[in-house]
Parts: C-alpha cells; structure tokens; sequence
C-alpha cells in the first residue's frame, strides 16, 4: 500500500553505455597510447608493476584492445556517413 503513489518503470527503454562509447578518433588514440605506455611501464618494472607480469600485460592489453576497436568502429562510422552524404548528393545532382 505504501507504493500506491509511486511510479514503477521498468528498465526496458534505457541502456547504459559502456564509459568506452564516446569517446571518439583522438580518445581511442589516447588509450592505445596509454596501453602502450603501461607495457612500457610493466617491461620496465617500474614501481607499480605487479608482481605477477602477465597480469600487468594483460591490463595492458585489454586497454589497448578497447582503443582499437573503438577507433575501428568511430572510423568506419565517419566513412558510412560520408558514403551515405555522397550517395545523397549525387541522387540530388542527377534528378
């Protein structure tokens, strides 16, 4: 009874994005960078590293990996963009 008043939604219309996603081109470049800067820094074994070097790699690797699918994905995005302007120019210049 204590509901009564209170609107209940569920969570069907939202989804959260992964902190990841806007990032853009020169933020995905920054994280590859930063990848490679802490393998650097883990091949160095400079204060920080893990004792475990593998799990300094694999960190590592997983931020470079995000930086590379998202500068794949932010590229590919602006080359659809561009095709699909193209495409739309040139209908407009035919007709």
């Amino acid at each position: 009874m204590a509901d009564k008043g209170v609107e209940q939604t569920d969570g069907r219309g939202y989804v959260p994005e992964p902190w990841w996603a806007d990032l853009g081109a020169w933020g995905s470049v920054a994280l590859i960078v930063f990848g490679g800067l802490a393998a650097v820094w883990v091949f160095f074994r400079l204060p920080g590293t893990p004792e475990e070097l593998a799990s300094g790699y694999y960190g590592a690797a997983k931020i470079i990996a995000i930086g590379l699918v998202t500068v794949g994905c932010t590229l590919l995005g602006r080359r659809r963009v561009r095709a699909a302007t193209t495409e739309e120019t040139g209908e407009r210049g035919r007709v």
